[in-house]
């Protein structure tokens, strides 16, 4: 059973930072690509990030440039640094795994860690 736990989230002014993190259990950054999605109030569950298991990246659009993702395994963590952060980016942040590959689609993963809050204010 893989469990998975965000942190990092908070309240931060429009063009301020944030770093998310995402605790894995066991081998799961070795053994799955590892994802970040986030759920806006009335939105559907959208992608936002991934990291392969040999750590080529993928962004969506609206945060390349502005979004980087990366990992380290020795600490079964994988991060989210967030800079020049705007108030379209306020969401619950999850991170998902469960498969060998990075995919778009939220229902294809499996785990899910249970959310960390971002607040951009204007």
């Amino acid at each position: 059973q893989v469990q998975l736990v965000e942190s990092g989230g908070g309240l931060v002014q429009a063009g301020g930072s944030l770093r998310l993190s995402c605790l894995a259990s066991g081998r799961t950054l070795s053994t799955y690509a590892m994802t970040w999605f986030r759920q806006a109030p009335g939105k559907e569950r959208e992608f936002v990030s991934g990291i392969s298991r040999g750590g080529g990246t993928l962004y969506t659009d609206s945060v390349k440039g502005r979004f980087t993702i990366s990992r380290d395994i020795a600490k079964n963590t994988m991060y989210l640094q967030m800079d020049s952060l705007k108030p379209e980016d306020t969401a619950v942040y999850y991170c998902a795994t469960g498969t060998t590959g990075i995919y778009r689609t939220h229902g294809t993963y499996a785990y899910w860690g249970q959310g960390t809050q971002v607040t951009v204010s204007s």
